[in-house]
């Protein structure tokens, strides 16, 4: 049975109140566990199901329930999630890889909420009180382990989430329902943003996107992604009337432009091959 999920809202910033608990936001992707009658059932926020790609996670609780959490890889030399690790299990389809990638690359479910217990709906319950329930639970391995929180605390836990390079804390009411497939003021995430500046190299002939560029150790301009965020349409504007200036070619996709614009983007992290991922537009460089 699957339960679209609650969302998250952003928040501007980390901050502490009372009224909240702190969570660490893992880096993977969402996934809704589902057990009824025995049988147990894996799917993604937008209702995929994924049961195969996850046999470590196909084990059965002692009671058929539904749970809310997030699928990591965690790399053993930091004790930080791999986000790429895991979007390699998630996309893996052969069963001879799948059995491999266990070993290579096991996955850990990483629970937050419970959503049903023994048939029971909890959904409106206060979320302390699920949190209770959830802590009662008897895991069925070691690849499950529910999510640490902290009360009130939540830019004392920012700093360490920081400091440990991790992707972000999320910030819940107390009493918050859970409000199924909405996306609610009551949960709110707050990312380890990495800041950077780049070159913008050109953009794209139909949907909005800025090539951006960086430079690697001799100091010569590489691609590094495609910036489709964060620009607003005065961004935009100002941008068309520059770039026309610095025109130098073209191919069937985009246009490319001379390297003098720069532009400061916040992103996730860096990908193992260099790129920014998610790369969102802050300003102009000038």
């Amino acid at each position: 049975m699957f339960i679209s999920p609650m969302l998250l809202q952003t928040a501007p910033g980390p901050f502490s109140h009372s009224d909240y608990i702190f969570e660490p936001k893992i880096d993977g992707h969402r996934m809704i566990y589902s057990q009824q009658s025995g049988n147990v059932r894996l799917y993604t926020r937008h209702n995929n199901d994924c049961t195969r790609q996850y046999p470590e996670l196909q084990l059965p609780f002692a009671d058929d329930v539904i749970l809310d959490g997030e699928v990591a890889c965690v790399d053993p030399a930091t004790g930080v999630s791999d986000f790429e690790a895991v979007m390699s299990r998630f996309q893996s389809r052969r069963s001879d890889k799948i059995l491999k990638l266990i070993t290579n690359l096991p996955a850990y479910y990483a629970i937050f909420d419970i959503l049903q217990y023994k048939g029971q709906d909890l959904r409106g319950l206060p979320l302390l009180r699920r949190k209770e329930i959830l802590a009662g639970l008897s895991l069925p391995s070691g690849s499950f382990g529910a999510v640490p929180h902290v009360h009130s605390e939540g830019e004392a836990l920012f700093e360490q989430i920081e400091d440990r390079g991790m992707e972000g804390i999320v910030g819940k009411r107390k009493n918050s329902l859970y409000e199924t497939g909405r996306r609610s003021h009551e949960w709110q995430k707050i990312i380890n943003w990495t800041y950077v500046e780049v070159y913008i190299t050109g953009f794209r002939k139909q949907e909005f996107g800025w090539v951006a560029a960086v430079p690697d150790p001799s100091g010569k301009l590489r691609p590094a992604g495609i910036i489709e965020f964060g620009a607003s349409p005065l961004h935009k504007q100002a941008f068309r009337g520059v770039a026309q200036q610095l025109i130098k070619g073209e191919d069937k996709d985009f246009v490319h432009l001379e390297p003098r614009l720069r532009a400061k983007v916040r992103m996730r992290n860096w990908t193992k091959s260099g790129m920014l991922r998610s790369p969102v537009f802050m300003e102009f460089i000038v």
